[in-house]
């Protein structure tokens, strides 16, 4: 073999070498990855900062997040198609570019209008960069050591998102919220002096001269996505389909979503590859990694509100709270890179959803008296699920796959996955609000004068709060002790029950493992083989 970057010749094809170290190709790619997903949660304890410093309300700050979101939607799945016309390197290349830039101008915003500008620019950029480092470190590794390059992959990927809250909230807190923008300058030049050095295009990503857009298929997908995205971002503060427009925008998303798919299907130039859902191992990975996005992000949305809202802890403490579960998800995530290759890759996603149960199981153990070990351990549990899920899954998602369709297919699965974590965040947080109504409605029929334990209760408290401060508001006092405490139940009730939702979902993916085909490789010459669509 050539360690030129050329082809090499044998039995069973043709596999093709990088000329760098596939160590430094990994750390070039994921630099710049993990800048991006970084940027997806550090501005979420911002908001009210960002709000008080260009005069807005904190509910339109919401949309310095959503703004980033949508752009990041709309481009994912085409990023395949992008790569293959500009080339993996190219198209990283301009992507970081954009991405920094973007993010000086984010830094740089004077007005709410400004910044969203900067948001949904940066969220375009950024939007192809994870796809596109998967397919690149999956064509750089050869097969039978893939799992070993998905594990580097997903540290990033995991990682990332936890350190977001808590970095940018020490940040905030000790310097200026522009600075988690500015802080991305720095990073996304030394990722453009790596990608630039150590990564290469294949031979088989050929450039053609004729760049045609299918501008029909991109422009309906882009309206289904926005309109998607909008209704999960505000349906709860709308009550869902009690709004009109809210109608209108799930009709508009379902009648742009199915002339996307039939135009994608019928033309020659497709700006999305729908055809490769015929992989049934990219088909099932694609639908478990969306089930998996509403299970992991539910998560990650609900565990901080509950320790703000109900344990009291600042932005920072229930950031620094979750944060062990990235050290459970890079030990699961060396381990994992290990064992790929040598044991089945479904008995090890089966291990990660086991794991990933019980961690949400004890987290539906929680109550209000806790102290902040109660709830790292059950973090550090639920992160050394990550590594035996994340990684097999990825791997065996894509092992059927051909090198030149994996783009495409990264893609494809980023975008479920992106669309998973939407759907996630947006049902834990309608069940959460709804769930505590509906306790609260069914622990108040306890509060009548007919109940003697409430009487003695009310009756306590009035004494107390009468000899503090005088008898006139002692009884409103006692009064509003009380429904503090039955909101605190009612809401810690809900929580409960939305973790212990989430577990049950968790263990619902078991059954879906047994739709893969497993395709054994046993190096990077038989691994050639078992790269065709079936």
């Amino acid at each position: 073999m050539e360690a030129n970057g050329k082809m090499e010749s044998g039995t069973s094809g043709s596999t093709w070498t990088p000329s760098h170290n596939v160590w430094l190709i990994a750390a070039s790619v994921m630099l710049a990855t993990f800048m991006e997903v970084l940027d997806t949660s550090v501005a979420t304890v911002s908001l009210p900062h960002i709000a008080g410093s260009l005069s807005a309300t904190t509910d339109e700050s919401t949309w310095v997040l959503t703004s980033y979101l949508i752009s990041n939607a709309i481009i994912l799945p085409s990023s395949g198609w992008l790569s293959s016309r500009l080339g993996r390197k190219r198209y990283q290349l301009l992507s970081v570019s954009i991405f920094t830039l973007a993010s000086m101008w984010c830094g740089a915003a004077s007005s709410l209008g400004m910044l969203i500008a900067a948001r949904v620019l940066q969220g375009a950029a950024g939007g192809g960069l994870q796809p596109v480092s998967q397919a690149v470190l999956l064509e750089s590794f050869p097969v039978n050591k893939r799992g070993q390059a998905m594990a580097a992959y997903g540290m990033g990927i995991i990682v990332a998102p936890l350190l977001g809250p808590l970095l940018g909230g020490w940040i905030t807190d000790n310097y200026n919220w522009r600075w988690i923008f500015y802080i991305n300058v720095p990073v996304g030049i030394l990722a453009l002096l790596m990608i630039h050095t150590f990564v290469e295009d294949p031979p088989y990503i050929k450039r053609p001269k004729d760049l045609t857009i299918d501008y029909i298929g991109f422009g309906f997908m882009a309206i289904a996505l926005t309109a998607i995205q909008a209704v999960l971002d505000k349906g709860q503060e709308d009550n869902w389909l009690s709004a009109v427009w809210i109608r209108w925008f799930l009709a508009i998303a379902a009648i742009s979503l199915i002339i996307f798919v039939i135009r994608e299907l019928r033309t020659r130039t497709p700006i999305v590859n729908l055809r490769i859902f015929a992989d049934r191992n990219l088909a099932t990975g694609t639908f478990l990694i969306g089930l998996l996005g509403v299970i992991i992000y539910g998560t990650t949305a609900l565990l901080p509100l509950f320790l703000q809202e109900l344990i009291g802890y600042t932005a920072y403490s229930s950031g620094f709270a979750v944060a062990p579960r990235g050290i459970g998800a890079i030990l699961s995530m060396i381990i994992a890179g290990r064992l790929i290759g040598r044991v089945d890759e479904r008995l090890l996603m089966a291990i990660g959803i086991l794991i990933r149960g019980a961690s949400l199981f004890m987290l539906g153990d929680l109550n209000l008296s806790m102290s902040m070990t109660s709830v790292i351990w059950p973090n550090i549990v639920n992160g050394f699920a990550n590594g035996f899920l994340f990684v097999p899954l990825t791997t065996m998602t894509m092992k059927t796959l051909p090198n030149e369709l994996m783009g495409a297919g990264t893609g494809l699965y980023n975008l479920v996955r992106n669309l998973g974590a939407s759907v996630g965040i947006s049902m834990v947080t309608t069940m959460l609000i709804r769930g505590e109504q509906t306790q609260q409605s069914n622990l108040v029929g306890h509060l009548n004068s007919s109940d003697p334990v409430y009487q003695s209760t009310l009756q306590r408290l009035t004494h107390f709060f009468g000899t503090q401060n005088g008898r006139g508001a002692a009884h409103y006092q006692a009064l509003g002790l009380l429904y503090k405490d039955l909101h605190q139940q009612a809401a810690l009730v809900s929580y409960i029950n939305d973790f212990r939702l989430l577990a049950f979902l968790s263990l619902l993916c078991l059954p879906f493992l047994f739709f893969f085909r497993n395709v054994k490789t046993k190096g990077s010459k038989d691994g050639a083989r078992s790269r065709g669509v079936h």
